[in-house]
């Protein structure tokens, strides 16, 4: 008897290796496609309604919606490196009269209140009056390292916005697979979580999803306005690279870093180029461009969550497979997760 359970327990534990060795292997597999699956889940169960709205314009053909979303996320790529690079070509003039004055760069005395500042002040002043006494061709030797530093930085910076391109690309496929099977992918989690933990772990799958939905609907649309008064102002005051500046708000906008580090440096220049009333009038506007998220966030947020708590009022009804409309027509079957956010919309 005894022999036959020592049998058991090694046989159960040889199993269990077996288990967590395959686990932990499947892991490993699913590693680099880990995190571009999560950011397509989330874009999917975000932009599940607005991919049900425009297949109904288009006569209720799946194919061209899913078709018409994926290029819309592609355009979310496409179109920042396009101003981008338009704006480096229609600066490159500037661009290369900079940095040729770069080498008859001239280093003035330091003022006097450099050599009174604590602790580093002798140091400071020291050496800059050695870059002074250099002339131009002793500064440019020591900006050489510097220089070749930021290349060095510049290139490693290069392979990741590479790295990040191609998992990009590797979002939008996923999520273009899951738009066109968004029913069966909704089915699919919600057999996993009531499975998991019942009609409890049903309900927590349909909270995260319209969490995500509310978070998505605020942070996105408070980016694009933020961007979108930012380059206002931009244009206004005659800010060089608009584009750019205001891509980089977008991005640090749904980031939630905010657009305030790109303002100051907006409002720095223009009072130094513009002027004092220049200055004070984009500085009010860089304050209002900055803050006004505080309260339109919670506010696109809240309204997000109450429109998905009145979902169950709405005419259109999911079932597994196939959505009913207010026009009519039923799929049969048991209902799918109407409350995962993939199903008919308003």
């Amino acid at each position: 008897m005894s022999n036959a359970h020592s049998q058991d327990v090694a046989r159960t534990t040889l199993q269990l290796l077996a288990l967590g060795a395959l686990i932990l292997g499947s892991f490993w597999i699913l590693w680099p496609f880990l995190a571009a699956g999560t950011w397509a889940t989330t874009i999917v169960v975000a932009g599940w309604p607005l991919l049900l709205r425009i297949q109904r314009w288009l006569g209720g053909r799946r194919s061209l919606a899913v078709a018409a979303m994926t290029i819309a996320l592609l355009l979310l790529l496409v179109v920042p490196l396009y101003l981008a690079i338009d704006t480096i070509v229609g600066n490159a003039q500037q661009i290369a009269e900079s940095a040729a004055r770069l080498t008859t760069l001239v280093a003035g005395k330091p003022p006097g209140w450099v050599e009174g500042l604590p602790l580093v002040g002798a140091t400071v002043a020291e050496r800059w009056h050695e870059l002074a006494s250099a002339g131009p061709e002793g500064l440019a030797a020591h900006l050489a390292p510097v220089a070749r530093s930021l290349v060095l930085w510049f290139v490693s910076q290069v392979g990741s916005i590479g790295l990040l391109l191609v998992h990009f690309l590797l979002t939008v496929i996923i999520a273009a697979i899951l738009f066109a099977n968004g029913e069966a992918a909704a089915r699919g989690a919600d057999r996993f979580a009531r499975r998991l933990a019942g009609p409890r772990g049903e309900n927590l799958l349909h909270l995260a999803a319209q969490a995500v939905r509310a978070v998505a609907l605020g942070v996105v649309v408070t980016a694009l306005l933020q961007a979108a008064f930012s380059w206002i102002g931009f244009v206004v005051a005659g800010v060089p690279f608009a584009p750019i500046l205001t891509a980089m708000i977008f991005v640090l906008a749904v980031a939630q870093v905010g657009a305030v580090p790109v303002l100051l440096g907006a409002v720095v220049w223009v009072y130094t180029v513009r002027g004092a009333a220049w200055g004070i009038g984009f500085l009010v506007w860089a304050i209002f461009c900055g803050t006004f998220d505080n309260f339109l966030r919670p506010m696109l947020i809240r309204h997000g969550a109450a429109d998905l708590r009145g979902r169950d009022r709405w005419p259109g009804r999911v079932r597994r497979g196939r959505a009913v409309h207010r026009s009519g027509g039923a799929g049969g079957g048991v209902h799918a997760p109407r409350r995962l956010g993939l199903g008919d919309a308003a």
